[in-house]
């Protein structure tokens, strides 16, 4: 990857920095700049945000430029933070076309995007990625435990730069999982309370009898 003033030049390439400045956002940015660009180590809340998606999209592009996005999935920790600048998750067989990793042999920068609809926040990262086979040790360390998945490689993400976008126009959507278990807890609740409200008409009723 070629080096860059600021983090944040990953993305803000000269011609974008003059549409900003057209459109009026670049002092906005220029600020930004100023104070080292975006951060390119993965912080404690970040590792903590990563580490707790369940759905995530990789994006990568081919030798000619041609972007291509691929969804990923699995149990929350699939996508394990390794250190300070690296991601690295097993990447499950799936329909075996293997756009992915014939785009990252011709060209390994790629792109991260994690969105939490239930807290609308999303998160972007730009780095590089690369495939690793035959690592047995790797593989172990990365296979989400119990997981009913047949893991084909492992991808490692090295980390250039990161922005964490604003709310704005995110849908408010919540895991099928958590619904059931906020719903189970209503349930008991409710349960609690028919119970204690039972009790003290039984208790009303005696001392009624007396």
């Amino acid at each position: 990857m070629n080096a860059h003033t600021f983090t944040s030049d990953v993305a803000f390439t000269p011609t974008v920095k003059a549409i900003q400045s057209r459109k009026g956002s670049r002092d906005a940015y220029a600020r930004v700049e100023e104070r080292g660009g975006w951060q390119s180590e993965i912080t404690p809340d970040l590792a903590g945000f990563i580490e707790a998606q369940t759905s995530i999209f990789l994006a990568t592009a081919n030798g000619e430029g041609q972007p291509y996005i691929q969804h990923r999935g699995g149990p929350a920790g699939f996508l394990k933070v390794l250190d300070g600048r690296t991601i690295g998750f097993a990447d499950f067989s799936g329909n075996r076309q293997f756009i992915t990793q014939g785009n990252l042999s011709d060209n390994s920068r790629a792109f991260l995007f994690l969105i939490d609809y239930a807290r609308r926040q999303r998160i972007k990262i730009w780095g590089t990625a690369r495939i690793v086979e035959d690592d047995a040790e790797l593989m172990a360390k990365l296979m989400p435990g119990d997981y009913k998945a047949r893991p084909e490689q492992v991808i490692l993400f090295t980390v250039a730069a990161w922005d964490a976008n604003c709310p704005q126009h995110i849908p408010q959507r919540f895991e099928a999982a958590d619904v059931a278990a906020a719903l189970a807890e209503r349930d008991r609740r409710i349960e609690g309370l028919e119970a204690e409200i039972a009790g003290l008409r039984a208790a009303l009723g005696t001392a009624a009898a007396d």
